[in-house]
């Protein structure tokens, strides 16, 4: 059978993705075709960018995590491999290596090479090879477009109920545990320092969190910064440590995944360890409260 398609980058797979894919598989049903999502693993901007740090919702993994757990046909497209392409040459492509025998998209999209491949170029070569083609009007909230760009700039914001709203699920990191100072083992609170790769935004602050190890879930919270009271970071990217509650393995070189229920406070420079170690003592007290009190999807 052949396909109905859609493509995007998909970064955040947002509420707007989700209502995209929906409309997808209601289409392929009326069409008699099956439903493919063609994405890029990384948003084209990022790759070509000289910054590419911290400008990602989703990365390559955690969006193959997501398709699979909606249950949809996903196959990843190489950017550089179709950046140069003309757009005829583009939906050629598409037709015989995906056997696209019609196509969705949504209101903003463009392609191949310049972004030349615009929705009138497509509509036109669909109507010519006879299959049907659709644009999805933009998905809003409140009169609100639901966009990649908007969630980030909630996220930057601070936030997260309102990001994790947009996104229809809690914002999540998922990062390997690697070796740290060991300071927060001094003050009382391990922490689990977490290596995200460089392309995953990460919001600045400390959070209250929900953790997973293994196949169990603990409560925690979470500082991502540049560590101001002891000044022992030198790096472009933020730190991030995860304390995790009533938790006492060694867990370096395994992976785990956080997600963010709410921002606490922003991270702060105090005078002194004794002063850390104090408000280090509430966030725990408040992150405990509200990851008891606040219902959570099941992750």
């Amino acid at each position: 059978m052949k396909n109905l398609i859609t493509i995007g980058t998909f970064d955040g797979i947002h509420l707007g993705h989700q209502h995209l894919f929906n409309l997808l598989e209601t289409r392929a049903v009326r069409h008699q075709l099956k439903p493919l999502v063609l994405y890029f693993p990384l948003p084209p901007k990022t790759l070509l960018s000289p910054r590419p740090e911290m400008s990602v919702l989703t990365g390559p993994e955690e969006k193959k995590k997501l398709f699979k757990k909606m249950g949809l046909r996903a196959q990843a497209l190489d950017f550089m491999k179709v950046r140069s392409l003309s757009p005829q040459q583009f939906f050629n492509r598409l037709v015989s290596h995906f056997s696209c025998a019609g196509l969705l998209i949504g209101a903003d999209f463009a392609f191949g090479k310049n972004r030349e491949g615009s929705a009138v170029f497509l509509r036109e070569v669909c109507a010519q090879k006879n299959i049907p083609f659709e644009v999805a009007p933009f998905y809003k909230e409140e009169f609100e477009k639901i966009s990649s760009s908007l969630i980030r700039k909630i996220l930057a914001q601070g936030n997260i109920p309102r990001a994790n709203a947009l996104l229809g699920r809690p914002y999540e990191l998922t990062g390997t545990v690697i070796p740290g100072y060991k300071l927060g083992r001094k003050l009382g609170y391990p922490t689990a320092n977490l290596d995200t790769g460089i392309y995953k935004i990460l919001p600045l602050g400390v959070f209250a969190v929900k953790v997973r190890v293994g196949t169990k879930i603990y409560d925690g919270f979470c500082n991502i910064g540049f560590r101001p009271t002891i000044n022992t970071l030198d790096s472009l990217l933020p730190l991030v440590e995860v304390h995790i509650f009533d938790f006492k393995q060694s867990i370096y070189g395994r992976k785990i995944t956080v997600w963010f229920l709410q921002k606490l406070r922003d991270e702060t420079k105090f005078d002194s360890l004794e002063a850390l170690k104090t408000q280090l003592a509430k966030d725990k007290q408040q992150a405990r409260f509200l990851l008891q009190n606040t219902a959570w999807p099941n992750l």
